[in-house]
């Protein structure tokens, strides 16, 4: 067991070396900033990554080649001046130019702030469009690319809208939904086999060894403060060294999806008694004997061996969390997720210390025990088959369709049941005399979700399961969509010769689907002649299998009628698949700007989203006329509000509507 835990561990390490690879050097966020009454500053910040240092966009000369620079579009033209020049804020690095002696290129490093004034009256709105184009130095080499942005100014004073204030906000909400789940998960880990006998003989440890109550009030604090330590330090220099979005990418990966399900798999077999699942002995060992040092340190290393040894129970719980926690974008994500997890695991040794007599409330440690961690595995199993639906889904298989899928789950969730019945027995297991109030709960919630899952064998929408069941698209018989199929071909019967004008999809139509009966383009190329020919803008759906995020927008936002009717009738949809793995034509086949060779259609997806938008995370809805310039900077994601992407879909119209008009 423990060659099959180096193992995993080593292909852990490998695979997220591999993909942190495709991490962009610089992301850029534009923004608009009011001066006063008559000058606005457009904001450009670039945080690049460690080994990269950005060019100044100040000239040392004029014929200065090494500079970043930005260029406006021509209607933009009225409210340059030509005596401004841009702000730049940050550390400025002066560092020798080997190919001109005695001068020095001016670099920033780890982030710049790069402000243009624009002379636009309070009273009046603008759009502002343009490019930037960066330049950076790496050793000896030189990256560079080009971003695109658009940014609104409104009049009378109200705030300019832009991505980086849209980001934010969401990343706000999502940071705390996130530590709140994490934090739950780690109360719920304490009641684990390898946890919970820990408690009372730990809390007696520090108040029967300690001169006295507050002495032994601040070791069990202490020991507190080091379990969360242990949980948050390790990933927040994992995230430091790959980046903030290390553990999405991992997230989303095939080979990652594999390693999981396999991790799960292996997991929950142990969990219903096949063998014990544990890190190497030595390492528990080494962590026990600092341990009984005493001091601080001594306390530090009793809570790394409680880490340790509790491994078994809290590590299916760990990758999940950290799986969920990274699928959202939202840079740090993992690591607030882990201080979630490792604040709750630890609080009831803190709160035992201040309180010692509910140790005696504590039920005591047996068989029950035994059987939170068999129920552990029967959720363990059902989780390591969402993970290998992920890649069925990517590699399209169609193994794991969404009735088959469901069938596995109906049959896990009414075995588990009837274990907590008692009806179904592992050798390990004492004998039930007879059904606590708890477990009866317990399978009566069990059955309850066997049977709420149980309509979508034919097409019930289970909206509140859309994030981790396969896509409605991946099963053969529906009812649900019969409905909305019937609607299309209402509207497509009443402006046949508005739907003709447009060439139907055919780059990967066989294979990918778009719920509710929508017409969806799977390549820009197609969705940017189909908006040529209908007049439209197009609404670009980043999205992905694995991408649980996406199928709730789907269930929760895209279903509403209004939102329906909008999005067929104002826009072409085109759908962009970031993990799609069917390989591009060899003439179509590239190397992108950091020399990485686009291979698939979803290598291409993910890397014109990451150029054009400094986007990497799904869903993200973008909208472009139909000569691809965009209609709005919003990074529009995950949001379940219904009235707010409607006002979204109506803004990006009315911002089509007005560029004809010009």
């Amino acid at each position: 067991m423990k060659k099959i835990f180096t193992t995993f561990l080593s292909f852990i390490i490998f695979a997220t070396a591999m993909i942190a690879q495709e991490k962009q050097p610089v992301q850029f966020a534009f923004n608009a900033i009011r001066a006063n009454d008559s000058v606005v500053y457009i904001s450009v910040k670039a945080a690049m990554e460690k080994s990269l240092q950005l060019f100044s966009v100040k000239q040392r000369n004029a014929e200065d080649p090494f500079i970043s620079s930005i260029s406006f579009d021509s209607a933009v033209q009225p409210f340059l001046r030509a005596a401004d020049t841009a702000v730049e804020k940050g550390a400025v690095l002066q560092v020798p130019d080997p190919s001109a002696p005695g001068n020095n290129f001016r670099l920033y490093a780890d982030s710049v702030r790069f402000e243009y004034p624009l002379h636009i009256a309070q009273t009046d709105s603008a759009v502002i469009k343009g490019r930037f184009s960066w330049l950076g130095k790496r050793n000896d080499e030189f990256p560079s690319g080009e971003v695109a942005f658009t940014v609104q100014v409104k009049a009378e004073g109200a705030t300019a809208t832009g991505a980086a204030a849209s980001e934010s906000e969401v990343a706000g909400k999502s940071i705390w939904q996130i530590f709140l789940l994490c934090f739950i998960a780690g109360l719920l880990a304490v009641v684990t086999p390898c946890v919970f006998p820990l408690i009372p003989v730990t809390v007696s440890f520090f108040l029967k060894k300690s001169k006295n109550r507050v002495e032994g009030i601040r070791n069990a604090i202490w020991y507190s403060l080091s379990i969360i330590l242990i949980y948050t330090v390790p990933t927040f220099i994992l995230v430091l060294i790959f980046g903030d979005d290390v553990l999405y990418q991992i997230s989303t990966s095939a080979v990652a999806n594999v390693l999981f399900f396999v991790i799960f798999l292996v997991f929950a077999i142990s969990f219903f008694g096949a063998f014990e699942l544990q890190l190497p002995n030595s390492w528990a060992n080494k962590a026990d004997q600092r341990a009984g040092k005493g001091g601080l340190i001594g306390i530090f290393f009793m809570a790394l061996t409680l880490v340790i040894v509790s491994f078994s129970c809290t590590g299916p719980i760990v990758g999940t969390l950290l799986g969920q926690a990274s699928t959202g974008g939202v840079s740090l994500a993992p690591v607030v997720g882990m201080l979630g997890f490792g604040a709750g695991l630890a609080l009831p040794f803190s709160l035992f210390a201040f309180f010692p007599s509910m140790l005696q409330s504590l039920p005591k440690s047996g068989g029950w025990l035994n059987s939170v961690k068999v129920s552990f595995g029967f959720i363990e199993l059902a989780l390591a088959l969402k993970f290998l639906s992920n890649v069925d889904l990517i590699y399209h298989w169609r193994l794991l369709d969404r009735d088959v899928f469901l069938v596995f789950w109906i049959v896990i969730f009414f075995l588990l049941g009837l274990y907590l019945l008692g009806k179904l027995k592992f050798s390990h297991d004492s004998d039930l005399a007879y059904v606590s109030v708890p477990r009866l709960f317990f399978a009566i919630l069990s059955f309850s979700f066997a049977v709420y899952i149980l309509p979508g064998l034919w097409g019930a929408p289970l909206r509140h399961l859309s994030g981790f069941i396969p896509p409605d698209g991946t099963q053969d018989f529906n009812l649900d969509e019969l409905k909305y199929q019937g609607i299309n071909n209402v509207h497509a019967a009443g402006g046949a010769t508005t739907v003709s004008l447009a060439q139907p999809p055919k780059r990967l139509a066989e294979k990918l689907h778009v719920p509710y009966g929508l017409v969806a383009y799977f390549t820009l190329e197609e969705g940017m002649a189909a908006a040529k020919a209908l007049n439209k803008p197009i609404m670009l759906d980043f999205t992905g299998h694995s991408c649980a995020n996406c199928r709730k927008m789907e269930k929760e936002v895209w279903k509403d009628p209004e939102v329906l009717k909008r999005m067929r009738n104002n826009f072409v949809l085109v759908s962009l698949y970031v993990d799609e793995s069917t390989d591009l034509p060899l003439a179509e086949q590239y190397k992108n700007k950091d020399g990485d060779l686009m291979v698939t259609e979803g290598d291409r997806n993910l890397d014109y989203e990451i150029t054009q938008f400094g986007f990497n995370a799904q869903p993200l809805y973008m909208f472009l006329d139909p000569e691809g310039k965009p209609l709005s900077s919003i990074k529009y994601g995950y949001d379940p509000d219904i009235a707010g992407f409607i006002a979204h879909l109506d803004a990006a119209k009315a911002a089509f509507d007005q560029s004809v008009k010009k």
